[in-house]
């Protein structure tokens, strides 16, 4: 029998629910594969043990993770890089004894990872790259994050621009480049510009912006799940999965199984209010 393979959404330290929802998969399934969008800690009350858990499940082979950009915030407050956030809730992470094993453990991880025929992205593809693409851009920026100089990357890693992609960028521009489209877009306009201030679902798009997967894209092809947007809630289509149902606002926490796309929510009680 094909072992059964979850692509799971954010989980943003919601440690609780995410073994509520693995007691129901494994009851269906037991044995499965989990494929985490990103996002797994962060704004939730356990992401200690949300970590823990995702990180022991993929050192016995029945799990990958791909990086979001609380994943990637987290690291850089970790190591000074940035302060933390006033919505942040990582104390406890990041006073854990475990600490640098759970850091060298999230360093490894992807921006993009391809499995049963999907590719895994914590938020969108830029419309030039299809998945081929994705896994080879994404593989350089995590080349960086496993390098010596791994800190002098991080420092240079935010900022808006460039917020168009082109084959030519070099060096830190076009590392962030990739790590913008792959943790933090949603919209983008026609001709590619990618915008990183709307976080409103499609019914209030502005004029001259789409999401990002209605582009014109050279990954209309490829089946994609992704993360990162719980504005626009669940999304299920025989090649786009959107997986982020706002466990931490209250909302739900959502896994789907790729061989028949069957559907594994647990509701969440919530944990932030927006814009507070």
């Amino acid at each position: 029998m094909t072992q059964a393979v979850y692509v799971v959404g954010d989980i943003q330290g919601c440690a609780t629910e995410l073994n509520r929802l693995l007691a129901l998969t494994e009851a269906a399934t037991p044995g499965a594969r989990y494929l985490f969008a990103g996002d797994l800690i962060n704004r939730g009350p356990e992401s200690l043990q949300a970590l823990r858990t995702i990180r022991a499940l993929q050192l016995e082979g029945r799990a990958e993770a791909v990086l979001g950009n609380h994943d990637l915030h987290f690291l850089a407050v970790a190591q000074g890089l940035r302060p933390p956030h006033r919505q942040d809730t990582l104390n406890e992470l990041l006073n854990a004894a475990d600490l640098p094993e759970l850091m060298l453990w999230l360093r490894q991880r992807p921006l993009a990872w391809s499995e049963a025929g999907w590719l895994i992205v914590h938020a969108g593809l830029y419309p030039q790259w299809d998945a081929a693409k994705t896994l080879a851009l994404a593989a350089e920026v995590s080349a960086m994050l496993q390098a010596p100089d791994w800190l002098d990357f991080m420092a240079q890693m935010y900022g808006n621009q460039p917020d168009r992609w082109e084959d030519k960028l070099q060096g830190h521009a076009r590392w962030r480049c990739i790590i913008n489209a792959l943790t933090r877009m949603r919209y983008c306009s026609a001709d590619g510009q990618m915008d990183f201030a709307l976080k409103e679902g499609t019914a209030n798009a502005p004029e001259g912006l789409m999401p990002w997967f209605a582009a014109e894209r050279a990954s209309a092809n490829d089946k994609i799940a992704f993360g990162h947007w719980s504005t626009l809630g669940l999304i299920v289509r025989d090649n786009l999965l959107s997986l982020d149902t706002g466990c931490v606002w209250g909302g739900k926490l959502t896994a789907v199984r790729l061989q028949d796309l069957q559907v594994f929510q647990i509701d969440c009680p919530q944990q932030q209010r927006p814009g507070a």
